[in-house]
């Protein structure tokens, strides 16, 4: 299948060329050239008046999450859970994420099912179950309840884990069931009601033997954290991707591009939890904590841009409002340039996947993964907001997954 008479966008170089040609082979880019008279082909897809973009990547978020109490997910079948995830995974292709993270809860096997074309939906990237130390933002008994099920086919989105030596066992267990990433609860949380946002988890004796651990099995930590003080010291002791960090200020802004280091902000489900927890069950004790980081997660984000931090882009949804998962481009445009947003969710969420090349990028070479738009992101990223209405086809692995 070829794409004809398409104008290509470039997230990088911040340029468009017009009426080009997109070969495509299979799950690849062969080619793409300056298009030309000759007829086009019964299954080539006619591009003329719209823009060719990049897959888009979501670096946070949680598949398996079926409802906002995180607590009640736990509760559920395993089967239950799979079904309503692999729902949501097509959900997320057809807005035109073709790459998604998941940032606690989903495993390999999901990931393995959707290569296979079992159901369809994005590339998917996994951590397993995210660690925490007891009372920790990935502890979700509540008050009253003392046993904690860490059964593998128990649904969840975190572990608890204390202890050096057990945090190796277990970043190793993870590995070695497909984790490409290690994820870390590193302070307090919304969706944990036992905890205060602004706690600091885990010590740094834990911390240095994750990083160690997973460094040494090729993989990185990623850490979940808000407060300047947890930020900081995860920067510091090796951690690789900074998730949410809405009360960051200039200096852990600044350190973020010393360490070499990604923020991932999610600030659509603030916004979202505000207007809609409640009726979609987030708990009283997590409604509270909402406001705390709500209104800093956009001056945090101004500050990482100042600096020239790497940002990635994230939304970390629950259960039914995974459909809201598009306005993070309209909220990122108050505060970023549209290039600045579109790299986001291409080529820097690839460079954080290790995958800079293959993704994120409408080059030969790269992976059959496109976003077809109505209007060029870099002066209307705003528009993505509303797929449904800008994005006019969506291929995947080579496929046209969608067509409006």
């Amino acid at each position: 299948m070829d794409i004809r008479h398409v104008s290509v966008v470039d997230p990088e170089t911040e340029r468009v060329h017009t009426d080009q040609r997109i070969v495509l082979d299979g799950d690849r880019i062969v080619a793409v050239t300056a298009d030309s008279t000759e007829p086009p082909a019964p299954d080539d897809l006619d591009g003329t008046g719209l823009y060719a973009l990049p897959g888009f990547i979501d670096c946070h978020v949680h598949v398996t999450s079926v409802t906002a109490d995180e607590w009640a997910d736990t509760g559920m079948a395993p089967s239950y859970v799979t079904a309503h995830a692999l729902r949501e995974l097509g959900a997320m292709l057809r807005r035109g994420f073709t790459t998604v993270r998941d940032a606690g809860g989903a495993d390999a096997g999901l990931a393995d099912a959707l290569d296979e074309g079992v159901a369809p939906g994005p590339r998917l990237h996994v951590c397993g179950r995210a660690l925490s130390q007891t009372g920790g933002h990935g502890d979700l008994r509540p008050r009253g309840r003392h046993h904690a099920d860490d059964h593998p086919a128990v649904p969840g989105i975190g572990r608890i884990v204390d202890g050096p030596d057990a945090l190796r066992a277990a970043i190793r267990e993870l590995v070695r069931s497909g984790a490409s990433f290690i994820k870390l609860m590193l302070s307090g949380g919304i969706a944990s009601t036992t905890d205060r946002i602004d706690g600091q988890q885990y010590s740094d004796d834990e911390i240095r033997a994750a990083v160690d651990e997973a460094s040494r099995a090729g993989v990185y930590c990623a850490g979940h954290a808000y407060t300047p003080a947890a930020v900081a010291r995860a920067l510091r002791l090796g951690v690789r991707t900074i998730e949410h960090g809405n009360l960051i200020g200039p200096g852990e802004a600044k350190l973020l591009v010393e360490h070499d280091a990604y923020l991932v902000p999610t600030l659509v489900t603030y916004t979202v939890l505000a207007e809609e927890g409640p009726r979609f069950g987030l708990p009283p004790q997590s409604v509270a904590k909402v406001a705390a980081v709500r209104d800093g997660g956009l001056d945090a984000l101004g500050h990482a841009h100042r600096a020239g931090a790497a940002i990635a882009f994230g939304t970390d949804l629950l259960g039914q409002l995974h459909g809201r998962q598009s306005e993070e481009f309209a909220l990122r445009a108050r505060v970023q340039p549209g290039w600045a947003v579109l790299r986001s969710a291409t080529t820097t969420g690839a460079r954080l996947l290790g995958a800079a090349g293959d993704l994120g990028v409408i080059a030969a070479g790269a992976r059959a993964d496109l976003v077809l738009s109505r209007h060029n992101p870099g002066t209307h990223i705003e528009l993505l907001a509303d797929p449904d209405a800008e994005i006019a086809a969506v291929i995947s692995r080579g496929r046209t997954a969608v067509r409006r």
